[in-house]
């Protein structure tokens, strides 16, 4: 409960900020419906209004923005819309829909529950990807100085690239060669999340100390001895804390990867919103791509505490 009450308080005054940014935003065709109904707006003509400042507008017609919060086609929808929006298509597409789960058999492609599973199927393909790669390349440098000069720069180099630029590129290049499907989005997943998981695993390698090193090394025990023994269990909590960061990064590769493509998910959901102008569908998916997260994050945090308790490095 204490930890509930400040994030109810911080939802709150988001949703509070959201609904009054929400009129000045939508003011110009809050404006236009209202003329159309018949009210007095100033100035009167659609033409003279584009010339206005947004806050000028609102000031100049208080009487008028009663209707600022059900815009069709706002420029940005109130939160209320967001969450019909969400419902519409979630529970209603699949129960009530006619290509819904209930009616016949399979998700419907208009849903957004079919374009997550599209998401989520590339994510965690990518998180595997991506994480094992990291971890790999994270012990490699610690125990090589060769890689640790060698690689180590270049995997910091690789974060600087664009991703927006490189997804195409990537894209193209695997599907001349062949590699369609879920991969190539993988791909791109394993590329944002493998960079959080390298920094992680070689800070938690590195953290035993001389007097823990020097005191296997009285005990004459071998790399490997010291690497299972001492410096894995010691990089655990790094590395779960770098796997929270990583499946979040894999989410945006995957979503990322999805643009160019539009073969389902996500992505090619935000897409769509974004040329036939549904700023509510554009949201929805965002809304849903922020709970795969946090959902995913929870399950990692789920298993990071089970096993430090089960290590002893926690409570």
């Amino acid at each position: 409960m204490n930890k509930l009450g400040p994030v109810i308080t911080v939802i709150l005054a988001i949703v509070a900020f959201w609904y009054v940014a929400a009129v000045p935003m939508n003011v110009q065709e809050t404006l236009t419906a209202a003329e159309r109904a018949g009210v007095a707006v100033t100035p009167d003509n659609a033409r003279e209004r584009s010339e206005v400042g947004r806050w000028s507008l609102v000031f100049q017609n208080m009487d008028a923005l009663g209707g600022s919060w059900n815009v069709e086609r706002a420029r940005l929808p109130s939160p209320h819309q967001v969450l019909t929006e969400i419902y519409h298509s979630t529970w209603d597409e699949e129960v009530n829909g006619r290509r819904g789960i209930v009616n016949s058999g399979s998700f419907s492609n208009r849903s957004l529950v079919y374009h997550s599973g599209v998401t989520l199927g590339a994510t965690v393909l990518g998180f595997l990807i991506g994480a094992g790669f990291g971890i790999l390349l994270a012990v490699g440098i610690v125990y090589s100085r060769t890689m640790d000069r060698s690689v180590m720069p270049w995997a910091i180099v690789s974060q600087t690239i664009p991703i927006v630029a490189l997804a195409p590129m990537i894209i193209v290049v695997l599907y001349s060669i062949g590699i369609g499907g879920m991969m190539p989005k993988a791909v791109i997943s394993a590329y944002l999340s493998f960079f959080p998981v390298v920094v992680g695993m070689v800070k938690g390698l590195r953290s035993p100390d001389h007097m823990q090193l020097d005191l296997l090394r009285t005990y004459n025990a071998s790399k490997s001895q010291g690497f299972w023994k001492l410096r894995l269990p010691a990089s655990m909590p790094y590395l779960f804390t770098s796997l929270k960061i990583g499946i979040a990064a894999s989410l945006v590769g995957a979503i990322v990867g999805e643009l160019p493509v539009q073969r389902g998910g996500l992505g090619a959901r935000m897409l769509s919103g974004s040329y036939y102008g549904q700023t509510e569908q554009i949201w929805a998916a965002l809304f849903v791509a922020a709970i795969l997260a946090a959902l995913m994050v929870a399950i990692i945090g789920w298993i990071e505490a089970r096993t430090l308790k089960r290590m002893g490095m926690a409570v």
